[in-house]
């Protein structure tokens, strides 16, 4: 999305305007490994680019001379209230965006009144994020090679009290990333000379490191078979994807957790059908952020087809692409119950930490609210597709 954005030399999450301005501060304050890994996808990037692009394809209708002074964007995602339709989405070391950034992260979206995802990837554990918030978040489940990992890990959401799991499924093997292969990605940082070159360029943010001692896996060191170490836990973690992975594979899942059922990475409505045979409470449209298969197509154009498929028979939530509160809108209009959003919360991660990701939900929030009353609508549980100028899928 195109922007009219201040001057580069804005310093302070507070005053930016815009996803694209924290965008923009966060590359400067985040080393560039981790940045490249939050704003990069696979191969080519097409889909990545897709996934952005699209949205802007959807045209709203302008309505004129409706009371609009009272609007309302409170809703529900899987029985919670929220007070918008949107989560955090689970993303892998946020923690190396900014130190103990799951947390930082956790803490903004509780303020905001909207639900927080930890990816099992994440710097910081399911406990310290428990600990830290004291609220229930959502889990978010990579199903490995070693199982009884993933058994004790759904144990531990339970014990955290988390009230909903996410269970990615297109990660069974990994699609390239040149970024990360050219940058040497790992947790800690891997000290080549190039990488100390550039984090001494980023002094907030090493200074953000220094006082912290969480530097690797919080979710897999100690917990996984003979991980002890960020040496175990990085060889462990790339040797761990499991391309047997199935639909088979939900059932045991479902009956461990024994609570609310998300089944993310859906980008096909005969998946979509079987997410729901499979007993998902919800699904999310997605593909990985463009990160997986390159040349799929965005999410947001397959939303329409997935949720005309699946009815009223799965509650429908959709990631990829969202860099605005219209974007949200766009996809509400076109059939999502909610939305997540993955680098528009990490942009404001790495540019301000906690303040910089509450800055990212308050600048969604005015766009949705501006955007929702200037179609002629004032709750969002009225939005349908009669706001959109034309089909545009």
């Amino acid at each position: 999305m195109q922007y009219t954005h201040s001057s580069d030399s804005f310093m302070d999450p507070a005053k930016t305007t815009c996803i694209e301005d924290l965008r923009r501060l966060a590359e400067k304050r985040v080393p560039r490994m981790f940045y490249q890994y939050a704003d990069s996808g696979s191969w080519t990037e097409s889909t990545y680019r897709a996934n952005e692009a699209d949205f802007q394809h959807i045209l709203f209708r302008q309505r004129v001379a409706v009371d609009m002074s009272v609007r309302n964007l409170a809703t529900t995602m899987l029985g919670e209230a929220v007070s918008m339709p949107v989560a955090l989405a689970p993303t892998g070391f946020t923690g190396m965006q900014h130190a103990d950034g799951e947390m930082h992260a956790a803490m903004a979206a509780k303020k905001a009144g909207v639900p927080f995802t930890l990816s099992t990837m994440s710097i910081c554990s399911i406990e310290d994020i428990a600990r830290h918030t004291g609220v229930p978040f959502w889990f978010q489940l990579y199903v490995r090679k070693d199982r009884e990992f993933a058994r004790k890990l759904i144990d531990r959401a339970k014990v955290a009290g988390c009230s909903a799991l996410v269970v990615t499924l297109d990660l069974q093997v990994l699609g390239q990333r040149h970024n990360d292969v050219r940058n040497g990605l790992s947790a800690p940082p891997r000290l080549t000379l190039r990488n100390i070159a550039n984090m001494m360029t980023k002094p907030r943010w090493c200074l953000g490191m220094l006082g912290t001692k969480r530097h690797g896996f919080g979710n897999v060191m100690g917990h996984a078979a003979g991980v002890r170490t960020l040496r175990d836990a990085s060889d462990w973690v790339s040797s761990q994807h499991d391309p047997s992975f199935n639909w088979d594979d939900i059932a045991w899942i479902r009956e461990r957790w024994g609570g609310k059922l998300i089944l993310k990475g859906i980008l096909d409505a005969e998946d979509a059908l079987l997410a729901v045979k499979a007993g998902a409470d919800a699904i999310v449209v997605s593909n990985h952020g463009g990160r997986q298969l390159d040349g799929a197509p965005s999410t947001i154009s397959m939303l329409p087809k997935i949720a005309a498929a699946v009815g009223d028979a799965v509650e429908v939530h959709l990631d990829g692409g969202i860099r605005s509160g219209q974007d949200v809108l766009r996809a509400i209009a076109l059939g999502a119950k909610g939305t997540y959003i993955g680098r528009a919360f990490l942009y404001g991660l790495g540019a301000g930490g906690e303040a910089g990701v509450t800055r990212a939900l308050e600048i969604i929030r005015k766009e949705l609210e501006v955007t929702m009353g200037l179609c002629g609508r004032t709750d969002i549980r009225d939005v349908d597709r009669r706001i959109l100028a034309e089909n545009p899928f």
